[in-house]
């Protein structure tokens, strides 16, 4: 009898002892992989900001000098990081971190470059889950479609030609995947539309804290 029971114990032993060092090496498995993802969103961070705003229009830190928003992407509960550039003190360009909701996989990550004219200098990905060979469209090393957002504004392009072509607009879509270029599409207008009436407060807000 005291031989079975010594065998339950020890079996209950090993099993306790497997199921912790399963539970550590799975966090240490999912903290490795969220420290990977934040690393390579702060790589295509700032090499977004690089490609929207040319180092040679401003004279600040432009990764310092950003604030942080709650009624832009207000479906989210983290705080959206607007970036400034400015060249003598005076405002120069906006990049601002907007998030579409609506992909066909879920939020799609953008950053989007307004000039302080409201011309949209670029806009680029840095973080999604669309279709691979589909969706992923949207990425610049898979076509050019996101490059066509360069130079455009509310004011060069009318409410109705702010959608992909197959809703009445000018932009392109994907063949087997409009949702994902739809939902890009409206969340840069979106963006724009915040930018016009936000403009002054974006660029006299103190520092971080998005507060006067």
């Amino acid at each position: 009898m005291n031989e079975t029971l010594n065998k339950i114990v020890i079996s209950a032993v090993a099993l306790g002892a497997f199921s912790i060092l399963g539970l550590g090496l799975v966090a240490l498995i999912s903290s490795a992989t969220a420290d990977k993802i934040s690393m390579n969103e702060r790589q295509s961070l700032l090499q977004g900001l690089k490609q929207l705003v040319p180092e040679n229009l401003y004279d600040n830190d432009i990764v310092a000098d950003q604030i942080l928003v709650k009624d832009l992407n207000s479906h989210v509960k983290t705080p959206s990081a607007i970036y400034r550039a400015r060249k003598n003190g005076q405002p120069v360009a906006a990049v601002i971190t907007a998030i579409a909701p609506d992909g066909y996989s879920g939020d799609i990550k953008l950053l989007v470059g307004i000039l302080e004219d409201g011309t949209l200098s670029g806009v680029r990905v840095v973080g999604h889950k669309e279709t691979p060979g589909l969706g992923d469209k949207i990425e610049p090393s898979r076509s050019d479609w996101i490059l066509s957002f360069s130079g455009k504004s509310l004011i060069n392009l009318t409410d109705q030609e702010w959608a992909v072509k197959r809703d009445g607009g000018v932009f392109d879509q994907f063949a087997g995947a409009t949702i994902t270029p739809r939902a890009v599409v409206n969340k840069v207008k979106l963006t724009l539309q915040y930018f016009q009436q936000n403009k002054e407060k974006i660029f006299s807000l103190s520092e971080t804290t998005g507060k006067d």
